[in-house]
C-alpha cells in the first residue's frame, strides 16, 4: 500500500462516495476543506496588518473628584507647601553658593565646585507612577512654551544663571476610561502657567544671548569689564522691561505703608516707594498677571513712627510686619501659594534685616531689597539684593555729579566722616594727619568742601560704619573717583551684574597699615582704566525723577527680577527653587 495507498486517499477528497461506510469521514475532509484556507487568511492578515497601537493602560487614576478635592483643601488648611527637594536647588548668580528654597523653616547652603555643577541637575525624585509617566510624555510635547527646560550660564566671569526647569503637571479627568493615549493633547494652562512660559522664554534668551551678537540699543548699550556678562546682562534687562510686573498691595496708610523718607541716608526706601506707586510700566493692577508682590512698608518710618525711642523693644516692629503680612495673606491668596518667594521687601535702615526676622519665611524665602548687604547677619545673594544707600539732599543731583579727568586729580586717597563702628577708628589711628598724601579727616578743615576733595582725590576711602553700607560709595562714584572699600561681610550693590574688582579696590582691616602701599603699586594705567569704568558705571547708581534706563531704580528691579528667575512658582501651593 505505501504509495499506492497515499494516492488513493487523495483521490478521496475530490471523489463521491459509493459506500455508506465512506460517509462520515467524508465528511470530516470537508470539514477540513474549510478550515484550512480560513487558517491561511487569518494568518496572512496577522502578518499583513499593523500591530502597533497608541494606548496603555493606566491602573493609577484617582478614583474621584471629591477625594482629589478632600487632599487639595487637606493642603491649603496648612498652608502654602514649599516643595524643594535636594536636587531642586539654585545656584547663586555670581558667587557659585547653592541655595534651597525653605520647606519648614531651615534652609542649607554649600559651596558648588565646577565638579559637582552636574549634581545640581540630578533628580533625586521617586520612579514617576504610571499617570506620571503619560503626563510627563504629554508635557515634553509641549514645544512651543516649553522647548528649553535647562539655561545655564556658569562662567565664573559671567552673570551665572542656572534654572532647572520642569513643565507644570498635565491635568486629567478622573472620570475618564482608563486607557489614555499617549499622543500629544493640549493642557489647560492657567493665567500662572503663561507667567511661568514667559518667565521660561527669558531664560533661553538670557542663555542665547551668552554666544549672540551685541544687541542694538538707543539709550545705552552695556559692554566693558564692569560686567560680569555684558550681552546676558542686556538681554535680561531687555527682557525685563518686556515682561517683568510687579502687583503692590494697597493695603496699609501713611506713613508707615506706601510712604518712605526722601532726603536722607534711607532715601531710597521713599523714592522707591513713590516711583512704583506712580509706575504704569511695570506695576500691574491684576495680581493674576504679576511675577512679584511688594511688600510696600518702610522701616525707617516704624522706627520713627511705631518704635518707642530708647526703649530697646524692638517688638511693636516685628507685630507691624507680621500684622501686615497676615493681612495680605488672607484677603489674597498668593503669600500662602508661595510663602513669600515671589514677594519681595526694600529697606535701607541699619534694621531692615532684623524687620524681616519678624517672620520665618519673609526673612528665608522672600527677596530682601537691603542696603545693610550684611553676610554675617543672614543676608543671603542668592535670593536677597543689595541697594546702594544714597544720602539724598533734594530730589535732584544738581550739584552732586562731576570732576576732572584722572590726570588732573592730586590727592591720593581721601576721607572724612564720624567715628563709629570697629573700622573707622582702626583707619583714623593709623592715617588721619599722618601723611600729606592720604587724607584722612574726622572733620574737615574750616573752609574746605566735602564734594571738591572728592573730585580733586584719585581714591575714596569708603570705611563701614555702624553698618556695612555706607553713602560714600555712591558719592565717590558721582564724583570720578575710584571707591576704596573697607568692610567686612559686606555684598556690593548689583554685584549679581557689576564686576566690582575692575572699577574699585578692596582692602581688608588687617591691610589698614598698608593702605598706601596698595595704593601705590596700582599702576597709573591701571587706574585711568578703573576712573574710566567708573565714569560708565555710575549709570546705574544714578538717581532721577522720573526715573531713566538703567539708572537705579531699574537697576534695583532688574536685581528683583534676576531672584524672580531663580523660582518656579505652582498653582498647587508650591515654588521649586530652579
Amino acid at each position: 500500500m505505501g504509495r499506492d495507498g497515499n494516492k488513493s486517499c487523495f483521490a478521496c477528497c475530490f471523489s463521491t462516495p459509493t459506500t455508506p461506510s465512506s460517509s462520515s469521514s467524508s465528511s470530516a475532509i470537508k470539514l477540513l476543506f474549510f478550515i484550512v484556507p480560513l487558517i491561511l487568511v487569518s494568518f496572512i492578515v496577522f502578518v499583513l496588518v499593523p500591530r502597533n497601537s497608541t494606548w496603555a493602560l493606566i491602573y493609577s487614576l484617582p478614583p474621584s473628584t471629591s477625594a482629589v478635592a478632600a487632599v487639595a483643601n487637606s493642603s491649603e488648611k496648612f498652608g502654602a507647601a514649599v516643595y524643594a527637594e535636594s536636587s531642586q536647588q539654585v545656584l547663586d548668580l555670581p558667587s557659585r553658593v547653592v541655595k534651597t528654597v525653605d520647606v519648614g523653616g531651615s534652609s542649607g547652603e554649600a559651596t558648588l565646585s565646577d565638579s559637582d555643577e552636574v549634581a545640581v541637575n540630578r533628580s533625586a525624585s521617586t520612579p514617576l507612577s504610571a499617570v506620571e509617566a503619560v503626563t510627563k510624555f504629554q508635557e515634553l510635547n509641549e514645544t512651543e512654551e516649553y522647548s528649553s527646560l535647562n539655561t545655564s550660564i556658569t562662567d565664573s566671569d559671567s552673570l551665572n544663571i542656572t534654572i532647572n526647569g520642569t513643565p507644570n503637571n498635565a491635568t486629567t479627568s478622573p472620570n475618564e476610561t482608563i486607557a489614555l493615549p499617549l499622543r500629544h493633547s493640549r493642557q489647560v494652562r492657567t493665567k500662572l502657567d503663561k507667567v511661568e512660559a514667559g518667565l521660561q522664554r527669558a531664560r533661553s534668551a538670557i542663555r542665547e544671548a551668552k554666544n549672540g551678537s551685541q544687541l542694538q540699543d538707543p539709550d545705552y548699550v552695556p559692554i566693558g569689564p564692569m560686567y560680569w556678562d555684558a550681552k546676558a546682562f542686556h538681554r535680561s534687562y531687555l527682557e525685563m522691561e518686556k515682561q517683568f510686573k510687579v502687583f503692590v498691595y494697597k493695603e496699609g496708610e501713611p506713613p508707615v505703608f506706601h510712604d518712605g523718607p526722601c532726603k536722607s541716608i534711607y532715601s531710597m526706601e521713599g523714592n522707591f516707594i513713590y516711583k512704583l506707586d506712580v509706575d504704569t510700566k511695570f506695576q500691574t493692577k491684576d495680581p493674576q498677571k504679576a511675577h512679584v508682590f511688594y511688600l510696600p512698608f518702610s522701616v525707617a518710618k516704624m522706627v520713627r513712627f511705631v518704635y518707642s525711642r530708647d526703649s530697646r523693644d524692638f517688638s511693636p516692629i516685628r507685630r507691624t510686619v507680621v500684622d501686615y503680612i497676615n493681612l495680605v495673606a488672607q484677603k489674597y491668596p498668593y503669600w500662602n501659594r508661595s510663602h513669600g518667594a515671589d514677594h519681595f521687601m526694600l529697606s535701607c535702615h541699619d534694621w531692615g534685616p532684623e524687620a524681616s526676622f519678624s517672620l520665618p519665611y519673609l526673612e528665608k524665602n522672600s527677596i530682601r531689597a537691603l542696603c545693610n548687604a550684611n553676610t554675617s547677619e543672614r543676608f543671603n545673594p542668592v535670593k536677597d539684593v543689595s541697594i546702594p544707600e544714597i544720602n539724598l539732599i533734594t530730589d535732584k543731583l544738581t550739584g552732586l555729579m562731576g570732576g576732572p579727568s584722572a590726570s588732573r586729580r592730586q590727592i591720593l586717597a581721601f576721607f572724612a566722616g564720624g567715628v563709629h563702628g570697629p573700622i573707622r577708628p582702626v583707619l583714623l589711628e593709623h592715617w588721619e594727619d599722618k601723611d600729606e598724601d592720604i587724607k584722612v579727616h574726622k572733620y574737615l578743615p574750616r573752609g574746605v568742601n566735602y564734594y571738591d576733595m572728592m573730585r580733586n582725590s584719585k581714591y575714596c576711602i569708603c570705611p563701614s560704619g555702624y553698618e556695612v553700607a555706607s553713602p560714600r560709595i555712591v558719592e565717590a562714584l558721582y564724583n570720578g573717583c575710584v571707591p576704596v572699600l573697607i568692610s567686612k561681610s559686606y555684598v556690593a550693590p548689583f554685584s549679581d551684574v557689576l564686576r566690582w574688582k575692575s572699577f574699585s579696590v578692596t582692602v581688608s582691616v588687617d591691610d589698614i597699615p598698608k593702605l598706601k602701599e596698595i595704593l601705590m603699586n596700582i599702576s597709573t594705567r591701571q587706574y585711568i582704566r578703573m576712573q574710566r569704568r567708573v565714569l560708565q558705571v555710575r549709570r546705574h547708581f544714578e538717581f532721577n525723577s522720573p526715573p531713566k534706563r538703567y539708572d537705579v531704580f531699574h537697576m534695583i528691579l532688574h536685581s528683583v527680577w534676576l531672584r524672580r528667575l531663580n523660582v518656579r512658582i505652582t498653582d498647587d501651593h508650591g515654588v521649586v527653587a530652579n
